[in-house]
């Protein structure tokens, strides 16, 4: 199901995840006014646009998942599919966010998302962080099935 504004499957699934306790009408509040404030500030007339290239931005191309092989463990290295990956990156950028202190909610998603668009920020970070983990195990790359 689409969201009411932007008709994008992307944005209503954003919703639900910035949604608590199943007030979905204050997460609809929260996230078109955090695409208000990044539409002022970096004087863009999308919004969609702006949130479809930080969710890119962001976007791991490789994780790592565990595998036991003969009584060891071993960090796999894994393409992420396209969807997953959008599901992690909207995921990063929400508990971000939530975990600033001393803002509105709506100030601190539009922030995330600047950052985010920008190629900065604790998301970004986090998704070179999970690139170097998958870089650095590529040796156990032949492990995976």
């Amino acid at each position: 199901m689409a969201d009411p504004k932007y008709n994008s499957k992307t944005v209503a699934k954003f919703i639900n995840m910035v949604m608590e306790r199943g007030k979905k009408s204050t997460a609809e509040t929260i996230v078109y006014g955090a695409f208000d404030i990044v539409k002022q500030k970096l004087n863009e007339p999308d919004a969609l646009k702006i949130f479809h290239k930080a969710i890119d931005n962001v976007r791991p191309r490789l994780e790592v998942k565990p595998r036991r092989v003969g009584g060891a463990t071993y960090q796999v290295p894994v393409e992420v599919k396209q969807e997953r990956g959008n599901s992690i990156a909207m995921r990063w950028m929400r508990d971000f966010a939530r975990g600033k202190k001393g803002k509105a909610m709506v100030e601190k998603l539009a922030e995330e998302l600047m950052f985010s668009y920008k190629g900065e920020g604790s998301a970004i970070k986090k998704r070179d962080d999970m690139h170097k983990m998958a870089e650095s195990n590529k040796a156990f790359a032949h492990l995976r099935w």
